[in-house]
């Protein structure tokens, strides 16, 4: 009689566990849920057809496509994460990976990936998705930082035209907007409502590092002349020339376009997406165009924290899930997503695309500056949201105001950032 029992009980277990996973249980198909981000029409557009393309191809690896959103995709998953129910696919952007990734909440990729994918992909890029020893992501989309400009004022002025193989530096960009400046109109509107990544970010181009990681493998802080060059130029064209429009400071990228519309700023430096915000939204006649970014000693270099895929680690079927993952990147398909988003392929053969090198609205300059990206500043730094949000937000914020001088925004970067630092480093 026991005998009978302990063979019903285990029949019983055994029925149990296959109930798990998601209803994948048996024979059946397996599905897996996609969380995107796309938020733009065009791109859900994209993104959803993939996946209906995808699942009339692989009847038995059903796709569930799941919307999410850039607002509060961090806490979000955390929260997934921490409850045993992340989905399988994840998009999300590198420089939000670095936590989850030493958490132990995403899946290491390096056996799971296609060597096509791997290859296809330059090593600057998968250098973002890289934290230890693992990969925990593909990075299939960026976008640098360029220079939005009013084409007619331009002309008026007659400044030079910057070109990817001829920029302007950071010097001649100051002066530059001083000469735009005047009845009415600002040279610049910078929108520094989150000013740490595009602060750090274009300091690459002038030899910033900022993040200094010791032989121990231990961070710190460093404010040092190449850090300095692009907040002072922020800074003494608000402060001193007058040629940056102080109300747009504390603005989204957005929030300035009305105000590029009617002339009241000749330039604005807004990520390459926003192109077709522009496009959509500009007035009849209003002609615009795109410039690259000034440079400095580190010429055109700038960082990027790129948009990725990444598997969680509690994934039941991480094969079918890598498998996806390179379906939706094959080149003809991530031409498709970057069209979709209006950024730019981080994939070689996809970059070689004439629908992404065309000069209308931009993309063959965009296109020339993709060999210039490099890994955002703080992409593998542990502690950086804290230290973004508690220390180096406020600081940048008071500095760009005129509240706080170099000095003082260099104590508040190093002293107050190492402290931070610290605490996910010991």
């Amino acid at each position: 009689m026991r005998t009978r029992t302990a063979t019903l009980l285990l029949v019983l277990a055994l029925l149990l566990t296959g109930c798990t996973g998601g209803g994948d249980a048996g024979d059946g198909p397996v599905t897996l849920r996609f969380q995107s981000l796309a938020w733009q029409e065009e791109s859900v557009a994209v993104n959803k057809e993939l996946v209906r393309e995808w699942n009339a191809a692989h009847p038995d690896v059903r796709v569930e496509y799941v919307q999410g959103s850039w607002d509060s995709v961090h806490d979000q998953l955390l929260t997934s994460f921490e409850g045993g129910e992340a989905p399988d696919i994840i998009h999300d952007a590198s420089d939000d990976l670095a936590d989850f990734a030493y958490g132990g909440y995403l899946a290491d990729l390096t056996d799971l990936l296609s060597d096509r994918l791997k290859s296809d992909i330059p090593q600057r890029a998968w250098e973002t998705v890289t934290f230890g020893d693992g990969v925990y992501g593909v990075p299939f989309l960026q976008e640098p930082r360029v220079l939005i400009a009013n084409a007619t004022l331009l002309r008026k002025s007659g400044v030079r035209i910057p070109t990817p193989g001829h920029p302007w530096t950071w010097a001649e960009f100051r002066q530059v907007t001083k000469r735009l400046s005047g009845d009415g109109t600002y040279g610049v509107a910078w929108p520094l409502k989150e000013p740490v990544s595009a602060t750090l970010n274009l300091s690459l181009s002038a030899g910033g590092q900022l993040f200094h990681r010791g032989t121990d493998g231990k961070v710190t802080v460093r404010f040092e002349e190449g850090d300095q060059v692009v907040p002072r130029t922020i800074h003494d064209q608000v402060e001193t020339d007058h040629s940056a429009s102080p109300t747009t400071l504390g603005s989204g990228g957005s929030d300035t376009l009305p105000g590029f519309f009617a002339g009241t700023y000749a330039m604005v430096p807004l990520g390459f997406s926003y192109r077709q915000q522009i496009e959509e939204q500009a007035p009849e006649g209003f002609d615009w165009q795109v410039l690259p970014a000034p440079a400095g000693a580190g010429g055109l270099a700038q960082g990027v924290s790129p948009q990725t895929l990444s598997i969680a680690e509690d994934s039941a079927h991480q094969k079918e899930a890598a498998e996806f993952v390179d379906f939706l990147l094959r080149p003809d398909n991530m031409v498709r997503l970057a069209l979709g988003d209006w950024m730019l392929p981080t994939g070689t053969k996809a970059l070689r695309d004439p629908a992404l090198r065309t000069p209308e609205h931009g993309w063959a300059v965009g296109t020339a500056l993709a060999a210039h990206l490099r890994p955002a500043p703080a992409q593998s730094v542990r502690g950086y949201p804290e230290w973004k949000d508690k220390v180096a937000t406020p600081a940048l914020q008071e500095y760009y105001s005129g509240a706080i001088g170099i000095d003082g925004l260099r104590e508040r970067l190093e002293e107050d950032g190492n402290l931070v630092l610290a605490r996910y480093q010991r």
